[in-house]
């Protein structure tokens, strides 16, 4: 697997990655990688000839400097686990290299951006469009592959992708989960063995959400249940728990197929994410 540390190498090593006209891959990461990664890795292999795979944590996603800082980078294990996952070159580029002196570009996507993550993260999406709109361009992938874990990230990518017309076939891996359903986060491993027992509620009221309104019960009964179930589990505070359109992420009022039920909420001082089809 080639290693490529500076923008002034990437285009010779994307050239040979698609010498004979073979197809390539993309999974943007910011490392910290965990098994739910390496999937991604897995599906761009079986969608492309190359994987190539990036590290770049974003500092444009971060409202606090010392998150940014604290933000875990592991780039030796990180390598070497995309290695054992099949990817063929992973990009680590600088700040320098994304964000050159002058710098004073920002992507923002309308409206779905808004509400939910948008609300509690002011300006967050507009570093994950600014990025993500960085790194194709860089790249020009003929296909990404993220998890659906990031939902409302996952929805604005496909929006952007359509709307700047950057031709890049974009993937949404369903989440990949523990065994007792938890999804996969490198946040998990803040969790105490009392927290990591009780998180399993999260993406359980999920699930008992999705039944009731399948058997008829209105999305706000269903949504008033979950948060009861989350606050006796010792969740708070819910930041949301909400059905929404799969596509645009506006509320729904009744069952409607393509539906996603999304959640967060702060367990300790963890704050969790999750998501599942309504």
């Amino acid at each position: 697997m080639q290693i490529i540390k500076s923008k002034e190498n990437l285009a010779a090593a994307l050239a040979r990655l698609r010498e004979g006209g073979r197809a390539l891959a993309m999974v943007p990461t910011m490392g910290a990688l965990h098994e739910g990664h390496l999937a991604l890795v897995a599906e761009a292999a079986r969608r492309a000839d190359k994987v190539v795979a990036s590290i770049f944590v974003n500092p444009l996603q971060f409202n606090d400097a010392g998150d940014l800082e604290r933000y875990p980078r592991d780039e030796e294990g990180d390598a070497a686990k995309l290695e054992s996952a099949g990817c063929d070159a992973v990009w680590m580029p600088t700040p320098a290299d994304l964000y050159p002196e002058g710098f004073a570009t920002t992507v923002h996507v309308a409206g779905i951006t808004e509400a939910w993550e948008g609300a509690h993260r002011p300006g967050h999406f507009d570093g994950v469009a600014t990025v993500v709109t960085k790194l194709f361009t860089n790249v020009a992938p003929d296909v990404a592959v993220f998890g659906e874990k990031d939902y409302q990230q996952l929805a604005l990518i496909r929006r952007l992708t359509v709307d700047l017309d950057l031709g890049v076939e974009i993937v949404g891996l369903p989440t990949v989960r523990a065994e007792d359903g938890l999804a996969l986060s490198s946040r998990n491993a803040l969790l105490s063995v009392e927290e990591r027992a009780a998180a399993v509620a999260l993406p359980r009221a999920l699930d008992e959400m999705a039944r009731a309104i399948g058997a008829g019960a209105s999305p706000r009964e269903a949504e008033a249940a979950a948060r009861e179930t989350l606050q006796s589990a010792g969740f708070g505070p819910i930041d949301y728990v909400a059905y929404v359109d799969g596509d645009t992420l506006e509320p729904l009022k009744s069952a409607r197929e393509g539906a996603r039920i999304i959640a967060a909420a702060s367990l300790g001082k963890v704050r969790l994410i999750d998501n599942r089809a309504g």
